[in-house]
C-alpha cells in the first residue's frame, strides 16, 4: 500500500486523491471479510437509562460524534426524525490542521466527526446516542473503523455542556455493564473544544456518490440498518 501511493505521488497525483485511493484499496483488501457496516452487538441496544428529557422550550440543539469517515455517520444521521441538519467535518484538532488532506495523514489532533443540529423536543440526545452505537460505527474499535486506520477515524464524543457529557458517560457504562459488545468500548468521551466544518465536496457525499463502492459497501448498509431497527425514527430523503 505505502509503495503504491509513493508512486501516485511522484507522478503527481494530489494527496486527496491518494486519501481517497488509500480508502478504496482498504476496502477491497476487506471485501469477503466484511467491511463494519454497523456495530458488533451481539442483541440490540437498550434504550438510555439516563437522558435528556424532551424539551421544545431548548431550542435547536447541536451534538457532534466522530466514528470511522464522516460520509457514513452523516449518512445515517441525515435520516433521522427530529434531525434538522448534519455537516461533516473536522474536532479535536486545531484551525491550522483542518483540512482533509492534513487530517487524512494521521499526523493531527483531528477525528473526521459530524455535527447533528436536532430539534430536542422530537429527539432526545440519548436517542441520538443510541443511533450512533447501534449503526453508525463500531465503538470497539481502536482507532480505526473498518477498512479505514489511524487516530482520525477514532470513535469520539465530543460534549457540549454537562448534560451531554453526564448522558453519554452513563450510557457507555449502561452498555458495558450489559455486555452488549463482545469487546470492551473504546468511545472516548471529550468536551469540545472547536468543531470545524470539512470541505463543500465532503458535505452530502453519499447522498451524493450512492454507486461509488466505498459508499454501497460501507454506508449504504448503514443506512439500511437504521430503517430496519429504527423505523419509528427513519425518515427517507
Amino acid at each position: 500500500m505505502r509503495n503504491v501511493l509513493n508512486v501516485l505521488n511522484v507522478f503527481g497525483v494530489t494527496v486527496v486523491g491518494i486519501a481517497r485511493l488509500k480508502k478504496a484499496l482498504g476496502m477491497l483488501a476487506l471485501l469477503g471479510l466484511g467491511a463494519c457496516a454497523s456495530s458488533d452487538a451481539a442483541t440490540p441496544l437498550p434504550n438510555p437509562k439516563v437522558d435528556a428529557p424532551l424539551a421544545a422550550a431548548k431550542g435547536p440543539q447541536t451534538a457532534v460524534f466522530a466514528g470511522g469517515c464522516f460520509w457514513g455517520i452523516e449518512a445515517v444521521f441525515e435520516h433521522l426524525k427530529g434531525v434538522l441538519d448534519v455537516t461533516s467535518g473536522y474536532a479535536g484538532g486545531t484551525a491550522q490542521t483542518a483540512d482533509y488532506r492534513k487530517v487524512s495523514s494521521g499526523s493531527t489532533d483531528h477525528a473526521e466527526a459530524v455535527q447533528v443540529t436536532y430539534d430536542p423536543a422530537k429527539i432526545s440526545y440519548g436517542q441520538l446516542l443510541k443511533v450512533f452505537f447501534s449503526v453508525a460505527h463500531n465503538p470497539t474499535e481502536l482507532n480505526r473503523q473498518g477498512p479505514d486506520t489511524g487516530p482520525q477515524y477514532r470513535s469520539a464524543i465530543f460534549y457540549s455542556g454537562e448534560e451531554q457529557k453526564r448522558v453519554a458517560s452513563a450510557y457507555i457504562q449502561q452498555l458495558g455493564a450489559a455486555r452488549v459488545f463482545p469487546r470492551p468500548i473504546v468511545t472516548q468521551v471529550v468536551p469540545l473544544q472547536k468543531y470545524y466544518q470539512a470541505e463543500a465536496y465532503h458535505q452530502d457525499y453519499a447522498a451524493n456518490h450512492p454507486y461509488e463502492p466505498y459508499i454501497m459497501i460501507n454506508d449504504l448498509p448503514k443506512v439500511a440498518a437504521l430503517q430496519k431497527q429504527f423505523p419509528e425514527l427513519y425518515i427517507a430523503k
